[in-house]
């Protein structure tokens, strides 16, 4: 059995190969994150066995999870949450959930699925923190089409984070709802205490702001410790970590309502560079190819099922928004890329003994389809169109 040093090393080098293949071998044309995926897959303890998910390596890999939600967290503007777009994408995001509810259910009269609240709340998610990278290198973001995705991305994220707390709590609807209303406050607490020392003219403001480009880092290094925070916090309340983390994004976005572009860099730097390729990798460790191949049907069942929720709500929503057949489906195919959700949301279920680790994998196998395929194909229905959504509401 590997060791957390070999482990770690193995790891690392899939992390450099990813990109230097991406950009060599496929002309960028499939994503890096699958990549990624695949790498873990080959390292992993069901194929090569070089690398295993060792303690140390664990730690890596929560920390690379929070990154990733708190860097999505981060791009949403919360007042655009409660806008005209942002209304849209929610009750967009309840419809897609009651589908999958029902969806879930009637395919679940027959045995043939189990776990069958998780497997609704994984067909409802969109992998905001993975199509961040795509829209910023496209130039979409700053489009009316971009922000409209963001909007479906953001509750795409947020809903089955809070589906998550609330539906496969332990303790039960009722009283897991509670303890999320508990963690906003102690959220809402730590912002008011993040806003006061971020008050202009205190002298810990300036040493802070002189500390930021000196080996102290000290703006990454409060970033680091929000983000421990509302994780333990999160955890003190038995609720996921990705609802701390992606809590502490929209922290520091309140915090920071401007931006703060050099934070920024260093940010996706310490994301990018490290902590979000160990998650990646080791969700592909994870992934046992066997289970996976001898399911394809459940494989591709779960993929279409996504296509059909979440694709087709957001379709739907896109449309009467006033986007075109073409846009619209774009937004579709983008919307339905939901990786990281539907590890998180699988881990929760086998840990809560309601999945087994075959079904997991075949899940996480369709997810990394999604990342796979739907972005490229959304990519390739833009860049058929001029100015996607240059004068489509938003």
């Amino acid at each position: 059995m590997p060791d957390p040093a070999q482990s770690i090393f193995w790891i690392a080098l899939c992390a450099v190969l990813a990109p230097l293949l991406a950009g060599i071998v496929f002309r960028n044309r499939v994503p890096e994150v699958v990549l990624l995926l695949v790498l873990g897959v080959l390292v992993g303890p069901n194929v090569l066995d070089l690398a295993v998910t060792a303690p140390g390596v664990e730690m890596l890999r929560e920390l690379g999870l929070g990154m990733l939600f708190l860097l999505a967290g981060y791009e949403i503007e919360p007042a655009e949450l409660v806008g005209r777009g942002g209304r849209r994408a929610l009750v967009t995001w309840l419809a897609c959930l009651g589908v999958a509810l029902a969806l879930v259910w009637l395919i679940g009269l027959s045995g043939q699925v189990h776990g069958e609240i998780a497997v609704a709340i994984a067909l409802t998610s969109t992998a905001l923190g993975t199509l961040l990278p795509i829209l910023k290198d496209s130039g979409l973001l700053a489009t009316p089409f971009g922000r409209t995705l963001l909007h479906h991305g953001a509750y795409g994220e947020l809903g089955p984070i809070v589906a998550m707390a609330i539906l496969l709590g332990a303790r039960g609807p009722g009283l897991s709802l509670a303890f999320l209303v508990l963690f906003a406050v102690v959220a809402y607490l730590v912002h008011r205490f993040g806003a006061a020392l971020n008050r202009e003219g205190s002298r810990l403001l300036a040493v802070v702001r002189g500390g930021a480009e000196t080996s102290g880092q000290t703006q990454v290094r409060l970033v680091v410790l929000l983000l421990v925070t509302l994780g333990v916090a999160a955890a003190a309340f038995d609720l996921d970590g990705v609802l701390g983390a992606f809590t502490a994004g929209f922290v520091l976005r309140q915090l920071v309502p401007n931006g703060h572009e050099s934070l920024e860099h260093k940010l996706e730097g310490l994301a990018f560079g490290l902590l979000i390729p160990v998650f990646f990798i080791t969700s592909g460790m994870a992934i046992d190819p066997h289970a996976v191949a001898a399911e394809p049907v459940t494989l591709l069942v779960f993929v279409l099922l996504i296509l059909l929720v979440r694709g087709g709500g957001v379709l739907v929503a896109s449309r009467t928004g006033g986007f075109d057949a073409r846009d619209s489906t774009a937004m579709a195919l983008f919307a339905s890329t939901g990786l990281p959700i539907i590890v998180a949301v699988t881990s929760v279920a086998v840990s809560a003994g309601e999945m087994t680790t075959t079904n997991a994998s075949v899940l996480v196998a369709g997810g990394a389809l999604t990342v796979l395929a739907c972005p490229l194909l959304g990519q390739r229905l833009l860049d058929r169109s001029a100015a996607p959504g240059v004068t489509r509401i938003g």
